[in-house]
């Protein structure tokens, strides 16, 4: 078996897009926390003190944490496939297509959090995500 490291190219590209949104995140967030001169209480519920952040504040850290979210499986499916050294052109452009669609998400919602589009970007995101699990199941099952 022989490790196909083409998978591992979208992987590293959404691992990087997920550190530009967390610097993205500090960016804006550090400079609105000492513009309101915010007080960090440790023993504040969970969120609460975040939530008084300007909303184009929040849209980053929102899409940090969706970038925690799904994604996982995305990693879980390209290493499978990596490891399994599967060589499907399908299963490459769909790895890419994940990626760049979760990039556009992530535009979508830290620049203008459009919910309707947002939503109609992650619901095309699952489409290349299906195809992964529908190529990894093939070369396993």
């Amino acid at each position: 078996m022989t490790t196909n490291v083409q998978f591992i190219q979208p992987l590293v590209a959404l691992v990087i897009w997920s550190m530009v949104m967390w610097l993205w995140m500090y960016i804006t967030r550090i400079p609105a926390i000492t513009a309101m001169k915010m007080h960090l209480d440790p023993k504040a519920p969970s969120g609460e003190q975040m939530s008084q952040l300007p909303a184009n504040v929040r849209w980053k850290a929102d899409n940090y944490n969706h970038l925690m979210e799904q994604p996982t499986i995305f990693y879980a499916l390209v290493l499978s496939l990596a490891y399994l050294g599967v060589d499907s052109m399908l299963a490459r452009y769909a790895a890419w297509a994940y990626v760049a669609l979760r990039i556009v998400h992530s535009l979508v919602q830290a620049l203008s959090n459009i919910i309707e589009l947002r939503f109609a970007v992650f619901i095309l995101s699952n489409i290349p995500l299906l195809i992964l699990i529908f190529c990894t199941v093939r070369a396993v099952f």
